[in-house]
């Protein structure tokens, strides 16, 4: 039997046992159906596999997936076609890290023009799991190896989000999939201000060719842009037109600079190139985290 090289999910429904996910098998749909697009599930890590279930111990997380998910509309000409070794790949399992200052931002950084799936979009550092790895480790030494800033399991507050289903092209008008992953969204509260953090920033540049610290106002409009969807974007008057960013060169020197807030609002186009934006998954989970806040401002 081959060596696993790689944690993949694997799901259960009813107490079965836990079979490994096909590729082209929608995750979301696995658990809701076609027509639904967010399902609640268990989902644990063990023995290299990344388990889903629908058995709601301690009540779950949300598993979503995009409206316009490419897994969704494939149609069987369209999946004969894929290359055998993309089939046989199974589905991945990414983390990415929400790291949250004292002062309540939240840290995202612009992937690398160079990268192969999602270049240049707004996303929070992250990367796969791997193998025998936990959850909050591999999200620790993503944010690590990503941005330089090494923080130790007893110096933050964590807790799982929620999963995203993503899928890499995003949409079929662009191309056939050749990725899918769920990604797992762990928040980290840490004790310093966003200043503290930034001052110890070290960036990747073959990861991150930016970063930024966003607050809630701003991500209410960012996550008001809902990928799909045809109506103007209305960025609230009383937003800045612009926000600080800190741009990495390809050599690794930092430098502030200014970006329109306009961008982070951009929206997934359907044809042609990606554009800069912030990815229809982080915008998920971002509004996971804006509850966070609006449930602390209620237990405050």
């Amino acid at each position: 039997m081959e060596k696993v090289r790689r944690i993949l999910v694997h799901l259960s429904k009813e107490n079965a046992a836990p079979q490994c996910a096909r590729f082209l098998q929608s995750i979301t749909g696995h658990f809701v159906g076609s027509a639904e697009d967010q399902a609640t599930v268990s989902c644990s890590l063990e023995n290299n596999r990344f388990i889903l279930g629908d058995r709601l111990c301690d009540g779950g997380v949300p598993l979503k997936r995009a409206s316009f998910c490419p897994i969704k509309y494939l149609s069987d000409s369209e999946a004969v076609s894929l290359p055998s070794e993309t089939l046989s790949r199974g589905v991945d399992v990414g983390v990415a890290v929400l790291l949250q200052s004292a002062n309540q931002k939240l840290l995202l950084t612009r992937r690398a023009t160079s990268l192969r799936s999602f270049p240049n979009v707004w996303v929070p550092p992250g990367g796969h799991v791997e193998l025998d790895e936990k959850l909050l480790d591999a999200g620790l030494r993503e944010l690590q190896e990503e941005t330089g800033l090494n923080l130790s399991p007893d110096e933050i507050c964590s807790r799982l989000l929620g999963l995203w289903e993503s899928v890499y092209p995003p949409m079929l008008t662009i191309g056939l999939p050749k990725r899918h992953h769920i990604v797992t969204y762990i928040l980290l509260k840490s004790s310093q201000t966003h200043l503290q953090i930034q001052a110890s920033l070290r960036p990747d540049p073959a990861e991150v060719s930016a970063c930024v610290w966003v607050d809630a106002d701003l991500v209410k409009a960012v996550v008001s842009a809902v990928d799909g969807e045809k109506e103007c974007v209305q960025i609230p008057a009383d937003l800045p037109e612009s926000i600080s960013v800190t741009k990495v060169s390809p050599d690794g020197e930092m430098s502030e600079s200014s970006l329109p807030v306009s961008v982070l609002c951009n929206r997934a186009p359907d044809y042609g190139e990606d554009i800069e934006r912030v990815s229809t998954g982080t915008k998920f989970a971002l509004e996971l985290w804006l509850k966070t806040l609006e449930h602390h401002a209620e237990m405050g």
